[in-house]
């Protein structure tokens, strides 16, 4: 069985706008790309795991969300040499029923029976609540919390939420972490 690392998208791989959906508003977070090739070099799968309920709200279209996402991938790709398995992405709005919209795991568990992928020696990378307990729910080995996006703000407003994930100041800063786990 394979390891995996899933990533939020927003705020912990690109620079967190408000419903990011101009690929020429992407900015990708300086040293995420040499970090997760890193990952790859290390054997990890990598995957995008994202909830885009601007879709489910009306602010923009499916369309508007891959062209992000390819230029996401293509800048990656090109610098680093950083392949992504799948991008899991949820439309739909809080309010709505959602089949895999984070904390829930269903996206986790498909990478994990289409790619025989073991969960209990994966992670979750994110900067919100919602991220460290979609890996929670997983069975991921550990949750990590990074401090961009969203981040920061989380680990002063839920100290008793973020103390059971490990947290570090981003992506790279992950990286990191689960390289001296392995």
């Amino acid at each position: 069985m394979k390891r995996a690392v899933f990533l939020d998208r927003d705020g912990t791989l690109n620079v967190e706008r408000h419903y990011l959906h101009d690929p020429d508003e992407l900015e990708i977070i300086p040293g995420s790309g040499p970090a997760l090739r890193r990952l790859m070099d290390a054997g990890f799968m990598l995957f995008i795991v994202t909830n885009q309920s601007g879709i489910g709200r009306g602010y923009y279209t499916e369309a508007d969300m891959h062209a992000v996402n390819e230029k996401l991938v293509a800048e990656l790709a090109g610098s680093d040499g950083v392949a992504f398995e799948k991008i899991y992405f949820a439309p739909e709005s809080p309010e709505e029923s959602s089949y895999g919209r984070k904390p829930s795991p269903k996206f986790l568990h498909d990478a994990a029976v289409e790619f025989c992928i073991d969960l209990e020696q994966s992670y979750m990378v994110g900067d919100k609540t919602a991220d460290l307990e979609c890996g929670w729910n997983a069975g991921v080995k550990q949750s990590i919390l990074v401090r961009t996006g969203y981040g920061a703000e989380l680990e002063q407003a839920e100290p008793e939420l973020t103390a059971r994930a490990t947290v570090v100041d981003d992506a790279a800063g992950a990286v990191d972490w689960i390289l001296e786990q392995a």
